[in-house]
């Protein structure tokens, strides 16, 4: 069977720290929210044959129904707190075999060499490739969808949530996983391009402000923010809880 990649975008606007996160601003007078310009920067990937929104079902999440019409793209309903659950829903429908998982509220996912990944990850036929080891908002998984359905039989409430992954890196022994680590310079854990709160979010609007009218490149954003001592500033609170919960396996 011809495998499929697919990007999956779970959503909702639940939060405890920042409310709709995908639907916040990075430009206001241009109305371009996280969402439109994350799904804007997949569709410029080949290699992603579908994008997709697996949406909270509770009402206030009706918008993001909205912006799979307003980008003709499919979507599927499902329970808020399981978003494991959605994402395998979401993948049935549209008969992927496998997932790209980027949060919705992360605009600037480090997909430079994901053709290069995804041909490797099916040559080798994994069950979930990895980008860590990166700014926090910037890596991605690639999972096949046989190994989420197995996460969700074997794994527990805690597995089902946002944390779609944490079986897989908890219990990497059942599964082949391969992850991939960036050069250095581009895991810096005084930054982070996500986010949670509002704090992030006005880091991230300058960002797109520099670099909106061109295909911005991570190590420029990088020298961007190291140009602007008050950004990181800014952030500097949420660095250190954020990067302390990253990226833990289980050996």
């Amino acid at each position: 069977m011809k495998r499929k990649l697919a990007a999956i975008l779970a959503c909702r606007n639940k939060s405890n720290r920042l409310y709709a996160k995908p639907l916040q601003n990075l430009d206001l007078r241009g109305r371009v929210k996280i969402i439109d310009f994350l799904i804007k920067n997949l569709k410029r990937h080949k290699e992603v044959n579908e994008i997709a929104l697996a949406i909270s079902d509770k009402p206030e999440n009706k918008d993001y129904i909205d912006i799979a019409k307003k980008y003709r793209i499919n979507y599927v309903l499902g329970n808020d707190k399981d978003v494991l659950s959605r994402l395998i829903k979401c993948a049935k429908k549209i008969k992927a075999t496998d997932i790209l998982r980027i949060t919705s509220e992360s605009p600037f996912p480090y997909l430079v060499d994901l053709d290069k990944n995804w041909k490797t990850h099916l040559k080798n036929n994994f069950d979930g490739t990895f980008l860590d080891n990166i700014i926090d908002g910037c890596g991605y998984e690639i999972i096949n969808i046989k190994a989420l359905q197995k996460s969700y039989v074997l794994g527990k409430a805690k597995h089902r949530s946002e944390l779609c992954t944490l079986f897989m890196r908890e219990n990497i022994k059942k599964f082949k996983i391969k992850r991939i680590f960036p050069q250095k310079k581009l895991f810096r854990i005084d930054i982070r391009l996500t986010v949670d709160n509002p704090e992030d979010l006005i880091l991230c609007k300058q960002v797109y402000k520099k670099f909106k009218n061109k295909y911005y490149d991570l190590p420029n954003i990088i020298k961007f923010i190291n140009s602007k001592p008050h950004l990181k500033k800014l952030i500097k609170p949420f660095c250190a809880k954020g990067y302390n919960s990253m990226y833990k396996w289980k050996r």
